[in-house]
C-alpha cells in the first residue's frame, strides 16, 4: 500500500509537470487588467516574519525572541544550491536531519511558523544553478515538501535578478509551484531605488499571468545617508504601488494588498541609519494602507552595539529586539 504522504507528493509532482507543460501553450493575458481579475488575496497568515539567519551572526534563541516580542514567524535565510540545482541551507547544510530542521520544529512547537527564503545577495542561487524552469520548480517543491510549508520567499538579487533568462525561469517555476500547491503563499523580494524598484521582474510576471501574495521591496542601501529613511521607504513603496498598477492594472488599494516592505535595522551596508522611529513610520504606513507583509534584515542584528554594525548587532544604541517589537504590532 502506498503511504499517504508519498501519494500526495506524487500528485503534486504530477500537477507541477502539467503546469510546466502548459506554460508554453498558455495564453498571455490580452491586457494588464486581465491578470487583475482574480479575487483579492486573503490576508497573509504570516504578515510579519523578520529574517533569521541560522548560519550567520551569532544566531539568537528564536524562542527567547518570540517570548520577548510576541513575534511568531520568521523568514529563514537562505536556501541556496549545493552544486547543480540541489537545494540546501547556505548551499551546504541538508534540508533534513540537521540543526535547521530542529530549529523549524522548535519554532512550530512554540506556536510559530517559518518562511524559508531562497536566494539573497550572495552564494550559488538555485535560480541561476537550475538550467530549466522544470528543475527550479522541482527544487522549490523539494523544500516545500520537506517542511510542509505554507509560504516561501524568493529573494532575487544581484546577478540572478540582472539576468533576463533567470528572471523568466523564476517566473515560470513559480507559476508551476503555485498551481501544484493551492494555498501556498509566495513572496518575491527585490531591491529598490529611492523612487521604487526596477520593474523588469514585475512586468515579466504580469505578462506571464503570474500573481504573487506580496511583492516586497528592500528600501535600503540606496543612498539615503543622512536622510529620513522612514519617509524614503514610503516614497519607494509608492513607486512599487505605481509599478504594480501599471503592470497588472490594479487599483491603488489592490496594489497595496500585494505589497510588502523588508527594511534593515540600524546601520545599513552603505552607512544609512534606519532608526526605531523609522520602523514606527513604516509600521504606520503599512497598517494604514493594508500592506500584505513586513520583514526586516535581521533578527540576528536586533541587538545593541555602537561604533559600527556587524552580523550580530545593529550599530546603534538600542534595547535587544527593539526593532522586532515595533513590527510585531503589524497585523496585515
Amino acid at each position: 500500500m502506498t503511504p499517504p504522504q508519498r501519494t500526495g507528493r506524487a500528485r503534486r509532482i504530477g500537477v507541477l509537470v502539467a503546469a510546466l507543460l502548459s506554460l508554453g501553450a498558455a495564453a498571455t493575458p490580452s491586457s494588464p487588467a486581465a491578470a487583475a481579475e482574480e479575487p483579492a488575496p486573503a490576508a497573509s497568515a504570516m504578515p510579519f516574519a523578520p529574517y533569521f539567519y541560522n548560519g550567520w551572526g551569532d544566531p539568537p534563541d528564536p524562542l527567547a525572541v518570540m517570548e520577548a516580542t510576541g513575534v511568531r514567524h520568521f523568514t529563514l535565510a537562505f536556501i541556496l544550491s549545493n552544486g547543480y540545482c540541489d537545494p540546501q541551507w547556505d548551499g551546504a547544510r541538508p534540508l533534513t536531519g540537521g540543526a535547521d530542521e530542529q530549529l523549524i520544529s522548535q519554532i512550530r512547537a512554540a506556536g510559530g511558523d517559518v518562511v524559508p527564503s531562497f536566494g539573497g545577495w550572495s552564494g550559488n542561487k538555485l535560480e541561476s544553478s537550475c538550467a530549466t524552469a522544470e528543475e527550479l520548480a522541482a527544487a522549490y517543491q523539494a523544500v516545500i515538501d520537506a517542511y510542509g510549508l505554507t509560504a516561501i520567499d524568493i529573494d532575487l538579487e544581484a546577478e540572478a535578478y540582472d539576468d533576463p533568462a533567470t528572471q523568466q525561469r523564476t517566473v515560470d517555476a513559480l507559476a508551476a509551484v503555485k498551481a501544484a500547491n493551492p494555498g501556498l503563499e509566495v513572496y518575491v523580494t527585490i531591491g529598490s531605488y529611492q523612487s521604487g524598484p526596477d520593474t523588469s521582474l514585475i512586468d515579466r510576471a504580469a505578462a506571464a499571468g503570474l500573481t504573487v501574495d506580496a511583492w516586497t521591496i528592500m528600501p535600503f542601501n540606496f543612498g539615503g545617508t543622512g536622510q529620513d529613511m522612514g519617509q524614503l521607504t514610503i516614497t519607494a513603496a509608492e513607486g512599487l504601488n505605481a509599478a504594480l498598477r501599471s503592470a497588472y492594472g490594479y487599483t491603488q488599494q489592490e496594489a497595496y494588498q500585494v505589497m510588502g516592505i523588508s527594511s534593515m535595522n540600524g546601520l545599513t551596508d552603505v552607512g544609512e541609519t534606519v532608526t526605531v522611529a523609522d520602523f514606527e513610520t513604516i509600521l504606520g504606513y503599512a497598517q494604514q494602507n493594508g500592506l500584505a507583509r513586513l520583514a526586516f534584515w535581521s533578527v540576528n542584528r536586533d541587538r545593541n552595539c555602537t561604533g559600527g554594525s556587524s552580523a550580530s548587532c545593529s550599530g546603534v544604541s538600542q534595547s535587544d529586539w527593539e526593532y522586532t517589537r515595533v513590527f510585531a504590532q503589524f497585523t496585515g
